[in-house]
C-alpha cells in the first residue's frame, strides 16, 4: 500500500467539526440558554444591565457551584438527594461549633469540611457495600440529616436556628473567601461566582485529562465492564460522593457568612433543583454522558429564569412551571443531539 494511499485513508477517519460539535453534550443546554437569554432580553427592560446581570450570575453560582460535583456523579452513574440538606448541615456544624466553642471561626469551618466530607464517604461506602440503589441510599441520608439538623439545633441552641456568630474572631476573613463581594467598575459581584467557575475549571480538567475522568465515565457507562478492566469502581464512586460534599461544604460556608445565622429548615427540595440544572447540562439519567461546562450552563439557565422572571415583573409563582418545561425540552433536545450524533458516525 503506497504512502498516498495511507494518508487518505487516515484523512477519511478523521472526526469533522460537525460531529464534534454534534457530540458535545452541552451543545442542547447551549442552544437552550442562548434562546432564554434573548427571551428575557425582549421581554425584561432591565434584563441587559451589568447589576441585571451580575445578580443572574451570582444566582446561578448558588446553583452551579453544586450543580457540577452533581453532575460529575450523574455522568459515573448515581443520584446524591442528600445534597440540599448537607448545605445546610455544613453551614450548621460549623456555626455551632464556633459558637459552643468559643473558637476561632476558621476552626468550625475546619471541623465542618471534615464532617461533611465524611457523611460524603458515608454516602459512597453504604452504596459499594450494599448494593442497594443510591435512590435508596441517599434518601434515607436525606431524612436523617433532616431530622439531625433541626435536633441538633434545638437541642444545643434551643430554636430552630443558630446563634449569631459576627462578632467571633475570623469572621471577617472568612466572609472574605466565602461570601464577599468584588466590585469591577461600577457593578458589584459576589465571590461565589469565582467558586463556581473554578469548579467549572477543576471538574472539566478531571473528566476530560485525566485517568480519573476517565474512570467516571466508564463506571458509568458499564459498571462491570469497567471492573473487569481494572478501573477502581469502589473508589471512584466514593470519590464522587465525597466531590459532592465538598460542594456542599462550599455552599454552606457561603450561606452562613452571608447572613451569619442558619435557619436548620434550609435546603430542602434544593437537590432536585441541582439535578435539573445537570440534566438539562446534558447529563444523562443513566451515566456514562455529560460534561461540567454543561452543569454550569444548566445553572446559568436557572438563574436566567428565576431573575429573568423577576425583572419581567411577572407572577413568580409560575417559576417553577418554567423550571419544568424547560427540563423536559432540554432533555429532549439533549435526545435528539445524541441520535443526530450517532447519525453521523
Amino acid at each position: 500500500m503506497s504512502a498516498t494511499t495511507v494518508s487518505s485513508d487516515e484523512r477519511l477517519l478523521e472526526t469533522s467539526p460537525l460531529r464534534k460539535l454534534l457530540g458535545r453534550p452541552e451543545l442542547g443546554s447551549v442552544v437552550g440558554a442562548i434562546a432564554v437569554f434573548v427571551f428575557f432580553a425582549l421581554v425584561a427592560d432591565g434584563f441587559l444591565r451589568a447589576s441585571s446581570l451580575s445578580t443572574v450570575l451570582y444566582a446561578s453560582s448558588t446553583i452551579g457551584i453544586m450543580a457540577v460535583p452533581v453532575a460529575l456523579l450523574m455522568i459515573g452513574g448515581e443520584f446524591d438527594l442528600s445534597a440540599g440538606v448537607l448545605v445546610t448541615s455544613s453551614a450548621l456544624v460549623s456555626s455551632m461549633f464556633s459558637y459552643q466553642m468559643t473558637a476561632n471561626t476558621w476552626v468550625g469551618v475546619g471541623v465542618s469540611l471534615l464532617v461533611t466530607l465524611a457523611i460524603g464517604a458515608f454516602n459512597g461506602i453504604m452504596l459499594t457495600r450494599t448494593k442497594l440503589p443510591s435512590f435508596i441510599i441517599t434518601l434515607g441520608t436525606f431524612l436523617m440529616l433532616t431530622g439531625m439538623n433541626l435536633g441538633f439545633t434545638k437541642l444545643i441552641d434551643g430554636t430552630v436556628s443558630t446563634k449569631s456568630i459576627a462578632d467571633m474572631e475570623g469572621f471577617s476573613s472568612a466572609q472574605d473567601v466565602f461570601a464577599s463581594t468584588l466590585t469591577i467598575g461600577d457593578v458589584d459581584f459576589k465571590i461565589t461566582i469565582l467558586w463556581w467557575l473554578g469548579l467549572v475549571a477543576l471538574a472539566s480538567w478531571i473528566l476530560l485529562r485525566t485517568r480519573a475522568g476517565n474512570w467516571i465515565f466508564a463506571v458509568g457507562g458499564n459498571q462491570d465492564a469497567a471492573r473487569a478492566v481494572g478501573v477502581p469502581v469502589t473508589k471512584t464512586k466514593i470519590g464522587l460522593y465525597m466531590g459532592v460534599a465538598f460542594g456542599a461544604w462550599i455552599s454552606g460556608q457561603h450561606l452562613l457568612f452571608s447572613y451569619d445565622v442558619v435557619q436548620s429548615g434550609e435546603g430542602v427540595g434544593n437537590e432536585l433543583i441541582y439535578i435539573i440544572a445537570a440534566v438539562i447540562g446534558g447529563c444523562l439519567i443513566t451515566g456514562g454522558y455529560g460534561s461540567a461546562v454543561g452543569s454550569a450552563v444548566g445553572a446559568f439557565i436557572f438563574g436566567m429564569t428565576s431573575k429573568g422572571i423577576v425583572f419581567a415583573e411577572w407572577n413568580p409563582d409560575w417559576f417553577k412551571f418554567f423550571l419544568g418545561a424547560m427540563l423536559l425540552l432540554a432533555t429532549l433536545l439533549n435526545a435528539w443531539v445524541r441520535k443526530r450524533a450517532e447519525a453521523t458516525k
